[in-house]
């Protein structure tokens, strides 16, 4: 079968990036994809990338340089028009348009566009025509416009589609888990001491924006479905593990627009590796719809930043869904081919298990690799090829995959001899192109002293920071070993997350019970429950049947801040998880 685990394994360009300070750090950087089939291929196209990805099956993805793009542009759209793919990208100051009919030439037909903008995504309608959608903004619009399907030129004015509105769509409120940065008083205190009333009016408006934590409206994406049309797009801010994608629906290309019954449509919030905003929603060769989008760490660069892939599509009322109830987890694509929703057959093992590692770096113990955090890491001591970390399940266990995420801490390195930094929204970045390596070895055992290899990476040429071993048939372990060869630029072994999958010989957790559903004013709600499981996935939708959204958590409670103002009706429920199995939930009513 194939198999994913997200983020999306491929080798993540490092970016050199000149920091306010005017230091130039390292650190990968891929976001804002958009995925489509061309010519019975998978294509995405992300964000500071210098090339795009090609898959035959979703699965494994391979990499293929371009050079006759605007590489360092951000948020490439690309789109199938009849014979050819169009490929444009953000710039402030005039859009231009790329055309080709083999995109692993690079060679592409330039045509001259009429105005500027930022995330940009271009659709062609069944009839031909093609429309146009942009905005990245905390106080404009997302626009849409008719282009010429020959010319690519305006055909009547832009229109102003919708809004950011955080009083009443929780899910647009900023900052992590929508707690805001600033109290309302705060807010107004600090306006006040700004001399506003002299600052340019789009200044004065950005800068108003800012302090208030306004969201941005970002990322536009169309599809059409049974005659409608649903523009997505990517809110608060990328930084946040609250960054998802939202959607509205209308009878016509350019509106109306009203605000989906059912939202956020993408929503991954919670486990070891959040965020699903500002992405791209497809159909495979089968009908299967999948949707594509950015994944937060954000921890050595504001924009350090990933790609997942979750299963969506519409149901029988014509909502449109995503499920990433188990978002990070090890997934049967051929399963969730078949059944959108269909559980994982493969439990978390390794969470909160005793690690231990040759030698740690002093605060960066071996412990931060097994605690689902991909925002902290394991450090070995030195840098010395053969450091080692090492996890005991605590028992034998029947295990079947191993994701091992390598993480960057402080890296600094030369820029290579000839690189020079260039401008990538409003930052002096250079990307490496250079094929690096990263070589480890990883192997089990039953008692801690005789161990076997399951994988032997030490001699590889590939470069990936996110790699999955699979074995679909399993193998009984309880102590699983990683040993680190090299890394680029020769830094010391950094492991956010070596991540065990399969299952332990135990029972499944019992039901969670006591569960109690809070309103918390218009956008807000307090989930609790007690019960005796390693974790939680918290859903919650419309009614019983359309559990769309989801939270997963390792506690007895949640808060959620992602509700829309006036949602007479939610429904929840708890199910609860260990390393044997998932226990489904009772469903509550909030009315």
């Amino acid at each position: 079968m194939r198999y994913i685990c997200n983020p999306i394994n491929f080798g993540y360009k490092y970016q050199f990036n000149r920091q306010p300070d005017g230091e130039v750090t390292a650190s990968r950087e891929a976001a804002d994809p958009s995925m489509i089939l061309f010519q019975g291929k998978y294509f995405i196209y992300p964000s500071m990338t210098c090339g795009f990805l090609y898959s035959d099956d979703l699965a494994e993805w391979k990499y293929h340089p371009v050079k006759n793009l605007p590489v360092y542009d951000y948020a490439p759209d690309v789109r199938a028009v009849g014979d050819y793919l169009y490929f444009c990208a953000s710039n402030h100051e005039k859009g231009t348009y790329y055309r080709t009919k083999d995109p692993f030439s690079d060679e592409y037909e330039k045509i001259e566009g009429d105005f500027p903008f930022w995330d940009p995504n271009l659709f062609a309608d069944e009839d031909g025509r093609l429309y146009f959608y942009w905005g990245s903004s905390t106080s404009e619009p997302i626009y849409g416009i008719e282009l010429d399907a020959e010319t690519m030129k305006p055909v009547g004015e832009r229109q102003n589609l919708f809004y950011g509105n955080d009083e009443e769509k929780g899910f647009e409120r900023t900052a992590e888990n929508h707690v805001p940065l600033r109290s309302k008083e705060e807010i107004e205190a600090i306006i006040s001491q700004m001399d506003v009333q002299q600052m340019p009016e789009s200044v004065r408006e950005a800068a108003i924006s800012y302090i208030k934590g306004s969201p941005y409206v970002e990322g536009a994406w169309m599809n059409k479905h049974g005659g409608r049309y649903y523009l997505q797009y990517g809110t608060p801010s990328s930084g946040c593990n609250i960054y998802g994608d939202a959607v509205y629906v209308s009878d016509k290309p350019l509106g109306p627009f009203m605000l989906a019954k059912s939202n956020p449509y993408s929503y991954h919030p919670g486990g070891f590796f959040p965020g699903a905003g500002h992405g791209s929603t497809m159909e495979d060769r089968e009908g299967n719809v999948w949707h594509t989008s950015t994944m937060r760490i954000c921890v050595n660069h504001n924009f350090e930043r990933r790609i997942g892939l979750w299963r969506a599509g519409w149901d029988k009322d014509g909502e449109l869904f995503c499920n990433q109830r188990y978002g990070d987890w090890v997934m049967s694509l051929d399963k969730l081919a078949e059944n959108p929703w269909a559980d994982p057959d493969w439990m978390l093992l390794s969470y909160q298990k005793a690690a231990k590692a040759s030698s740690s770096e002093e605060g960066k113990g071996p412990e931060l690799a097994v605690n689902e955090d991909v925002r902290n890491w394991w450090r070995a001591a030195s840098n010395e090829s053969g450091q080692w970390i090492q996890v005991d399940l605590g028992d034998l266990c029947d295990i079947h995959a191993v994701q091992i995420n390598f993480a960057d801490d402080k890296l600094c390195p030369p820029l290579p001899e000839g690189a020079e930094l260039t401008g990538a929204l409003h930052q002096e970045r250079w990307i490496d192109e250079i094929p690096q390596k990263t070589r480890w070895r990883l192997e089990a055992s039953a008692d801690g002293t005789v161990f076997f290899t399951v994988e032997d990476k030490s001699k590889a040429e590939t470069d990936l920071p996110h790699d999955l071993v699979v074995r679909e048939e399993g193998f009984q372990a309880r102590y699983i070993r990683l040993t680190v060869e090299e890394l680029p630029y020769g830094q010391a072994a950094c492991v956010s997350g070596l991540r065990v999958f399969g299952l332990a010989h135990g029972e499944v957790p019992h039901k969670a019970v006591n569960v109690s559903v809070k309103r918390e004013g218009d956008l807000d709600m307090q989930v609790s429950w007690k019960g005796k499981a390693v974790g939680y996935v918290v859903q919650w939708g419309t009614s019983p049947e359309k559990l769309y959204h989801s939270y997963m958590v390792f506690a007895d409670s949640v808060r959620i801040g992602a509700l829309v103002k006036g949602q007479e009706n939610i429904y929840v429920r708890v199910d609860s998880f260990n390393e044997s199995g998932i226990t489904e939930g009772d469903v509550v009513h909030l009315s």
